[in-house]
């Protein structure tokens, strides 16, 4: 290998497939044309090809990290919804007991009380004592959730309870399961994300949480390099259009080719900066911006489009967020030059 020519270069496919017709108009391939047309085209257009920096250990263990997290949020929600289903056939009371049948309390009690005529004989005395053992956190909501699952509700035939009474207790144990395995896995990410050298950076961005502070920072990596605009960040997190302009027609379309899961962490990001963390710079220019979108989710990606470059700026200069200096900015900003 020649000197200075980096070990790996980012290929991607698009470009490999865009450049096939420059040897081959029949769309003939296989894998000894297509090596050759790997190589000419880093003969021919290296200078315009991403150099490859690998990740250090502990950001690829983080990277894992965040996957597995993911995986089982997702597999939660599925399963979720499909105890939600069948307990809508047989047991509506369990439902209306706890709404919520991802949490911890509410799975325990349909496997601790797994038909309505179980629950029937149930006492308030040990209803409260059931949501003491399970450390319940609103003691004072216990006699209206008893009220709630005494209530009237259309009875179930004994041969509907008898078919589904199993396929709830199931995923309820499967689903607990679930839940403590994600709750050590976030456990595992934050010590991993403690020992990051970028831990401050992106543990001061406001809104972030325990979960999108760690996976942020896996997105943007540790080679400062790879993304050297915030342009590039925002392009591969699909959180900016795509503008397609010949003479006078100009067209904005919705980026597709994109990083879709940063996409979804970006624009999570951008939804706890307005609804949770109640952040001033995120709402106004949420409120400034809505007016002109197509929805809440395209007003949001706005929002996120404008906080990646935050990102991108205290990524490249190694700073944490600071909330009073960013004001003293865009105040500087919108002062009239003189």
């Amino acid at each position: 290998m020649e000197p200075g020519v980096p070990a790996s270069v980012c290929l991607p496919p698009s470009v490999v497939k865009s450049n096939r017709s420059r040897f081959r108009q029949s769309g003939a391939r296989d894998d000894q044309s297509d090596g050759y047309l790997l190589a000419d085209i880093l003969r021919t257009d290296r200078g315009r090809l991403q150099p490859w920096h690998p990740d250090s250990l502990l950001t690829r263990q983080m990277r894992a990290k965040v996957s597995w997290i993911q995986h089982l949020t997702r597999a939660s929600t599925r399963l979720s919804n499909r105890l939600r289903a069948v307990l809508l056939r047989y047991y509506p009371a369990a439902l209306q007991v706890f709404p919520d049948p991802s949490t911890q309390i509410a799975l325990e009690f349909i496997q601790a009380y797994p038909t309505p005529q179980a629950a029937a004989k149930l006492t308030f005395a040990e209803f409260e004592a059931f949501a003491h053992q399970q450390a319940y956190s609103h003691p004072k909501k216990l006699p209206l959730c008893f009220a709630r699952l005494k209530g009237d509700y259309p009875p179930a035939s004994p041969e509907t309870v008898l078919i589904y009474q199993n396929e709830a207790v199931q995923p309820a144990s499967l689903l607990l399961q679930m839940i403590r395995t994600r709750l050590d896995a976030l456990c595992e990410l934050q010590a991993l994300f403690r020992q990051h050298p970028d831990y401050p950076i992106f543990s001061s961005l406001p809104g972030a949480g325990e979960l999108l502070e760690p996976a942020l920072l896996v997105k943007f990596g540790d080679d400062r390099q790879r993304f050297p605009t915030p342009a590039s960040v925002q392009a591969l997190a699909g959180t900016c259009p795509v503008t397609d302009q010949s003479g006078k027609r100009r067209v904005i379309k919705f980026r597709k080719a994109c990083d879709r899961e940063w996409r979804s962490l970006s624009q999570a990001w951008a939804i706890a900066l307005v609804n949770r963390a109640k952040s001033p710079l995120a709402i106004a220019y949420f409120e400034q911006i809505r007016p002109r979108c197509h929805n809440r989710h395209h007003a949001y990606r706005c929002v996120a489009n404008r906080w990646l470059a935050i990102a991108w700026k205290l990524w490249q200069t190694h700073q944490p967020y600071d909330e009073a200096y960013h004001f003293q900015q865009r105040a500087a900003r919108s002062q009239p030059k003189i």
